[in-house]
């Protein structure tokens, strides 16, 4: 029989039982167009003597498998859920801050039914949708009032070209930092229409270089936080008390892109963080702080310290969020209804005092020495127990995502031992079922159980023997 002539007809292939099967779960055009693009590839293969097909009874199996395959890939959801063994706990590449369960409840409820989103329930008429967060960003922040954006990014953007389009905003020359994905804050700034005003240095800014740069084209002072990099050395930044005095004096705003979302430790008991834990948030510029320093405006994320969904938050003064509120470009940037309901379930988990039990961001960092250790050994014998061999070393987890640059976490990891090269072991594990997402120290793929869910070993086990057994 000649090569061409095992290919089998395209309604023989269908009415086959497996096939069928297929059909019902996947739906009958999905299918055909599977197996058409299947019965092409397997016609090349043919052809050029790279398949083993040499029957139509054969061919029609290898079909039947092939399109099951191509099915069960683009059925996938994406993106998709992997697990993080990195030991980064604001991972950017792999969605940053995982959600708490309130979060994901109070979105369901908003998602499967109508909502008051831009609906009041006092007057019958038309609400506003910013008013969700008002109370919440209050009692979390201390701030008059607040807004979300759908990123910071955003939210410093719409705040520039309500505040300041036209005007010069004075900024340090050491805070012209680059964020990710390649955007700088010039760039940001120059789109929002605000001319940039650079003073001091680049290693040396002090007060002085301000008030000789405001005049009566100053609009602003803005000050950004430097969130993915760490300048030390002969480096001068005069505090933020000292800004703040001089806004007034001059009668302009100081507005703060904070940045990582931290809202400050005062919203936490002394011993809910480990020492090592609570000494790099001490450090880190809290929301908190610069409200109650004076701070007219403060930009900050919602999916990194906060551990909340992607946003960019804005508080501060009442007047002036009322007038970014007001501008057109607040509709290009503003958020939707599960966002609403995610960002609100998370302040609340902070001001009720359940953020390190509640929001998984919060309830990693405080893991301790001990709970590590303990969650290691439970993961090493259940790999143990099935022929997988993995000791347990001593390492650093990061915090990671533009928050607390340099700033390390002692952890315990597991380190596999396999007869694979690390960096092969390393491609099956992401390539899995559930891509188990790990990095290599000392040649060895290792894993941290700090970023790992509290109930995720079975998975991890599973997807390590199925990487080690490809």
């Amino acid at each position: 029989m000649s090569r061409a002539r095992v290919i089998p007809a395209v309604d023989a292939v269908l009415s086959l039982p497996a096939v069928r099967d297929l059909a019902l779960r996947h739906g009958h055009r999905a299918v055909r167009g599977a197996l058409e693009h299947e019965l092409t590839t397997l016609r090349a293969d043919l052809l050029a003597g790279r398949s083993e097909a040499a029957t139509r009874e054969v061919a029609a199996v290898l079909l039947t498998d092939r399109v099951s395959r191509r099915l069960a890939d683009t059925a996938s959801p994406t993106p998709r859920r992997v697990l993080n063994a990195t030991g980064v706990v604001l991972h950017t590449n792999l969605g940053r801050a995982p959600l708490a369960h309130a979060a994901l409840e109070a979105m369901r409820e908003v998602a499967t039914d109508y909502c008051d989103l831009e609906f009041s329930r006092d007057t019958g008429g038309r609400g506003s949708r910013h008013t969700h967060l008002d109370e919440a960003l209050r009692e979390a922040t201390g701030a008059d009032g607040g807004l979300a954006a759908n990123n910071t990014a955003a939210a410093l953007t719409v705040t520039l070209a309500a505040l300041t389009a036209g005007r010069e905003v004075l900024v340090s020359r050491g805070e012209l930092v680059e964020i990710g994905g390649g955007f700088r804050m010039p760039d940001i700034m120059r789109g929002s229409g605000a001319v940039l005003r650079e003073v001091g240095t680049t290693n040396r800014t002090r007060a002085a270089d301000y008030a000789a740069a405001i005049g009566e084209r100053t609009a602003a002072i803005l000050r950004v936080h430097a969130s993915n990099f760490r300048m030390e050395g002969f480096t001068e930044r005069p505090a933020l008390a000292d800004l703040v005095a001089l806004g007034r004096r001059f009668g302009v705003p100081v507005i703060e892109d904070q940045g990582s979302g931290w809202l400050g430790l005062d919203l936490f008991g002394p011993d809910d963080f480990p020492a090592a834990t609570r000494s790099i948030l001490a450090a880190e510029p809290a929301v908190r702080d610069s409200i109650r320093a004076g701070v007219d405006l403060v930009a900050f994320s919602g999916d990194k310290l906060l551990g909340g969904p992607q946003a960019g938050l804005l508080v501060g003064r009442a007047a002036l969020i009322a007038q970014v509120r007001a501008h057109p470009l607040m509709r290009a940037v503003r958020v939707d209804k599960l966002t609403y309901a995610a960002l609100h379930a998370t302040l609340r988990a902070f001001t009720d005092g359940r953020a390190t039990l509640d929001v998984p961001v919060m309830r990693m960092l405080a893991l301790s020495a001990s709970a590590l250790l303990a969650r290691a050994e439970r993961l090493a014998g259940a790999l143990h127990a099935t022929g997988i061999a993995a000791s347990l070393v001593a390492g650093m987890s990061t915090i990671g995502g533009g928050s607390v640059p340099g700033s390390s976490l002692p952890t315990t990891l597991i380190a596999l031992q396999s007869a694979l090269q690390a960096d092969a072991l390393l491609a099956r594990l992401r390539r899995g079922a559930v891509p188990l997402i790990a990095r290599i120290a000392d040649d060895r793929v290792v894993l941290d159980p700090r970023t790992l869910p509290a109930d995720s070993d079975g998975l991890v086990v599973r997807a390590v023997a199925a990487a080690v057994a490809a």
